[in-house]
């Protein structure tokens, strides 16, 4: 047995029940290797990541940090190499390329950053948004009333009779929400939604995602390097190095205006592996090992460097 044929036998035997029970998207030990060139490149290293119905997260992660990998397999557009990944019931990892393809109609849409891959330049938005309809058959009359519904939701009814080029670049991206989900998705994915938009448009984009959220229920995940989007998201997901190693979590402001002060947290994975923040391991000159202790309450993490004694210890020392 070769070691990736290993590998995807330990993560079936070993993906226990309980684990991710009634979240939406579950990633257990998630590993995508791509060969090039007679090299193997390990995207993905074991990922784990937990989302229950109805979150809007934010990611974020260096370039390589495995991110784009990740929604390309939750968006059904590649497929594991090892690993569990499920979104709403669908075991991705077995899927025939037929039931990935309906995959992708019917449960979950998908925002480029690139507009130009999300509308076709030559239909009005009311028809851009009807035409995932149209292909999954619906009435016409269906198909006009849920594209001027969706249109008017984000904010852009205006734009009904509009080309791409007639638009902005800001009502370009909320259309393009619309027509991913025309079908009622239970998952959005947004890539880099804002990428191409000033600080004023990129919010009136991420309010949009709000909308479709808290108003249409739909589960969004979005992948950003705009501080200003993941600034406004209640929890924030860090990838490096191919596995989620940091959350940020922000609740309520108690004054109820809005979300508060942020928390940062390491990601403790089922193997009980963490990765530190490379900010906080660097200003401790952190490397290769590090010191800890056990304390009644939390585990105290320092540089391997020699510690001067204290208490009984430094007075025994003093006397000799």
């Amino acid at each position: 047995m070769t070691d990736l044929e290993s590998l995807r036998a330990d993560s079936a035997r070993d993906s226990g029940a309980g684990y991710g029970d009634g979240a939406l998207i579950v990633c257990d030990r998630l590993v995508r290797i791509y060969a090039a060139e007679g090299i193997e490149v390990q995207a993905l290293q074991g990922l784990d990541l937990v989302i229950a119905p109805g979150e809007l997260t934010a990611m974020v992660g260096a370039s390589g940090s495995g991110k784009s990998t990740l929604m390309n397999i939750l968006a059904g557009l590649d497929a594991p190499t090892a690993g569990l990944v499920r979104v709403a019931g669908h075991d991705l990892g077995t899927m025939s390329a037929r039931q990935r393809l309906l995959y992708r109609r019917s449960v979950v849409g998908f925002i480029w950053q690139q507009t130009s891959r999300n509308l076709l330049p030559y239909l009005t938005a009311v028809q851009n948004v009807q035409l995932p309809l149209r292909l999954a058959g619906a009435s016409r009359s269906a198909r006009r009333t849920r594209a001027l519904e969706l249109l008017d939701v984000l904010g852009v009814a205006h734009c009904a009779g509009r080309r791409p080029d007639q638009m902005s670049g800001g009502e370009q991206q909320r259309v393009s929400i619309g027509v991913a989900l025309a079908n009622s998705p239970s998952l959005l994915l947004a890539d880099e939604p804002t990428g191409e938009l000033d600080t004023e448009t990129a919010a009136s984009v991420f309010a949009a995602l709000q909308t479709a959220n808290s108003s249409l229920g739909v589960t969004v995940l979005i992948v950003t390097h705009d501080p200003e989007v993941s600034d406004m998201a209640r929890r924030v997901i860090a990838i490096r190095d191919g596995r989620t190693s940091t959350e940020t979590l922000r609740h309520d402001a108690a004054d109820g205006s809005g979300l508060g002060h942020a928390v940062e947290y390491a990601v403790l994975d089922r193997f009980g592996r963490l990765q530190l923040p490379r900010e906080m391991t660097e200003a401790l000159d952190m490397r290769d090992r590090v010191r800890l202790e056990a304390e009644p309450d939390h585990i105290g993490v320092w540089p391997d460097t020699p510690r001067e004694p204290s208490g009984p210890e430094a007075s025994e020392g003093a006397a000799q």
